[in-house]
């Protein structure tokens, strides 16, 4: 099939339509006076009976249908030639839905479209294709408004990139951009590109912000300093080569070590609503998908009560007391695709109240269930991801596929899950062939209690196998 087609299918069933709502313009009407209508796309008369004996009948205007057609097309076209551009387009008109941006975000990801932070030097006011990439638009960080966004790019027109943190206050209108939308410009990684280490950068601001309002001060009173009349063509030729921009004499704080990844990461998410350098699930992605292929954007997808295990960052827990006065709790949780919410009812709850700590990682086990037309992920277990530990077991093509061979390896692995209430360790299968090894997730019928002793087992029985952590991978 064509990529085109493949594309115009994918837009259909999505509805993505938003942002060519917004891009449509009409340039003329006219009247066509009473014209026919038809119905598209049913076979048999469709007409039903509504009360009082009036008959309803489900058409479309042929111009109206003609017209969504024409900008389905439209859109499929722009998404299969033009897909940076496109991708950038729709995080901007849907930037104030976090629910779609986290996942046009999973899209871009796997079409392989970078998503950068937000740049001082080089974002714009909305989301922007450059260098094969999507740079995050400054109105995306919080605590940043409009006024202070328009002198940022003011200030950079006039006199060209920011070299500096001091650089910047000293040219930005400080009365339009305060010390709290400097911090979440700093926080969110947009000074990164100047100086990487956001902690010194944060302990630099108070001195470097206040001596930047009191250049201000002395600017609009006419006075200015030794470093500014030298600077300005007071001084020889030689004196402007030798002495420094005023803004390289700017105070400094003592040298400090940066945030920790994971402190950088909590901010990000804080300011931006995602998680854009990177994401705590990232390093994990592979084995992940093995333990859980299905991700939370599939969530309305499957069944009722079909049971999932899902690899998750916790963002939020409420907890809430029931009429029988038992604790259990609300979770709010995402994956690298989306986020949901989760349930622990009380005898869960009870089980695993001292995971749920948010910013964790969890690997959880559950049920879908749908109330009220939405989808939510009740939670039966959990664990955390630094802890799960996965027991591989190599097999050859030839073992793999002898029945002598996968009933001695079944009969092992159900003798080591014991009490399934209990059997936690995943189990996974590495098929070699050639040069190419295939994961195989067994099912959780067959995972197993203690990770030791089922190796032990299993190469006492000839088999090759050996204990993993998770986050290896």
């Amino acid at each position: 099939m064509p990529t085109y087609l493949n594309n115009f299918i994918e837009l259909t069933n999505s509805q993505d339509f938003s942002i060519l709502e917004k891009m449509v313009k009409i340039i003329t009407r006219k009247s066509l006076g009473t014209q026919n209508v038809y119905d598209i796309g049913v076979e048999q008369n469709h007409n039903f009976v509504i009360k009082n004996g009036l008959v309803a009948s489900n058409c479309f205007n042929k111009s109206h249908s003609t017209a969504y057609g024409y900008v389905t097309y439209q859109t499929a076209y722009l998404k299969a030639n033009y897909p940076l551009e496109y991708m950038a387009a729709l995080l901007t008109a849907n930037s104030d839905d976090t629910d779609k941006v986290q996942k046009y975000i999973a899209t871009c990801t796997n079409m392989g479209i970078q998503i950068d932070p937000p740049d001082i030097n080089r974002s714009g006011v909305d989301f922007t294709p450059l260098d094969g990439k999507i740079l995050f638009g400054l109105s995306a960080v919080r605590n940043v408004g409009q006024n202070a966004i328009a002198a940022i790019l003011e200030a950079r027109k006039s006199k060209g990139e920011f070299k500096s943190l001091s650089d910047f206050c000293d040219r930005v209108d400080l009365g339009a951009v305060n010390r709290r939308t400097l911090e979440s410009l700093i926080y969110c990684g947009a000074f990164d590109k100047i100086d990487s280490n956001r902690n010194q950068l944060l302990h630099d601001l108070p001195l470097v912000y206040d001596w930047a309002q009191s250049r201000a001060k002395d600017r609009a009173t006419g006075q200015g300093n030794l470093f500014d009349l030298l600077g300005g063509g007071f001084a020889s030729n030689t004196h402007k080569n030798t002495i420094q921009n005023s803004f390289d004499n700017a105070p400094k704080a003592k040298p400090v070590p940066d945030l920790p990844p994971q402190e950088k990461l909590r901010k990000e998410k804080e300011l931006l609503g995602f998680y854009v350098s990177d994401h705590p699930l990232k390093s994990i992605r592979s084995s992940a998908r093995v333990l859980a292929p299905v991700n939370l954007s599939q969530l309305g997808e499957q069944k009722e009560e079909s049971t999932l295990c899902a690899v998750v960052m916790l963002n939020n827990v409420k907890k809430v007391i029931t009429k029988k006065g038992d604790p259990m709790a609300i979770l709010q949780i995402e994956d690298l695709t989306s986020q949901s919410e989760a349930v622990a009812f009380p005898k869960t709850y009870e089980r695993i109240s001292s995971l749920l700590q948010v910013d964790s990682r969890l690997i959880i086990w559950g049920k879908v269930d749908r109330r009220d037309e939405q989808t939510q992920f009740i939670v039966e277990d959990a664990e955390a991801v630094e802890t799960v530990q996965m027991v591989m077991v190599e097999l050859s093509v030839q073992q793999a596929a002898t029945i002598e061979e996968q009933h001695r390896l079944r009969t092992i692995l159900q003798e080591q899950s014991g009490d399934k209430e209990k059997a936690k360790v995943p189990v996974i299968g590495i098929v070699q062939s050639g040069t190419s090894r295939h994961l195989v997730r067994f099912g959780r019928q067959f995972w197993v209690q203690d990770s030791r002793s089922a190796v032990l087992a299993l190469q006492n029985a000839r088999f090759s196998a050996h204990t993993q952590l998770l986050t290896n991978n």
